[in-house]
């Protein structure tokens, strides 16, 4: 007998929680494996880790590492929370946990005074883009995508343009 689990069954056992140092290889594996991300050093997975655990996140399931969202908020923009990376498991897809990552971070204290997030995705990164305005839809707010960072701007060839999502400002 086959039982197929409903979307709510099968992410009622994550657990969400704010990354500590010990979990950056782990994290740089991850990031790694989507095959899809920029992969930067684990020592900036270390480092995001240890001194930026407020606005990370870890979702794990049963245990298992299955979701880092990485973010912080910029020193000039009190009132904005950049999301750097959203990574998860090729098991976990399709599961809503990039969408259940942001609200774990939007709705933690380190975040209370945020009104605008910001992103930059690349232009073929769909899953990423549909993220991103299916937040500012679910919070009900503006978002308009501008010019970050140009190819030119990247060392060697065929990194894409970074264009920056703004969404916001979202009432608390």
């Amino acid at each position: 007998m086959s039982t197929q689990l409903s979307e709510s069954d099968k992410i009622t056992s994550l657990q969400f929680r704010k990354p500590r140092k010990e979990d950056g290889a782990n994290v740089w594996k991850l990031i790694k494996d989507t095959r899809t991300l920029d992969l930067n050093s684990s020592y900036s997975y270390l480092m995001l880790c240890e001194f930026f655990a407020d606005t990370c996140v870890i979702a794990e399931k049963d245990g298992q590492l299955i979701g880092f969202l990485s973010a912080f908020c910029p020193p000039e923009s009190n009132d904005t929370v950049f999301v750097w990376q959203v990574a998860v498991d090729e098991s976990s897809r399709g599961m809503g946990l990039g969408k259940k990552m942001l609200n774990e971070l939007l709705e933690r204290k380190s975040c209370e005074r945020v009104r605008y997030l910001e992103a930059t995705v690349s232009p073929s990164n769909v899953a990423s883009q549909a993220l991103f305005k299916g937040l500012a839809k679910r919070l009900n707010c503006p978002y308009e995508v501008l010019e970050c960072f140009s190819e030119e701007l990247f060392p060697g060839v065929g990194h894409e343009a970074e264009p920056i999502y703004r969404i916001g400002p979202f009432e608390r």
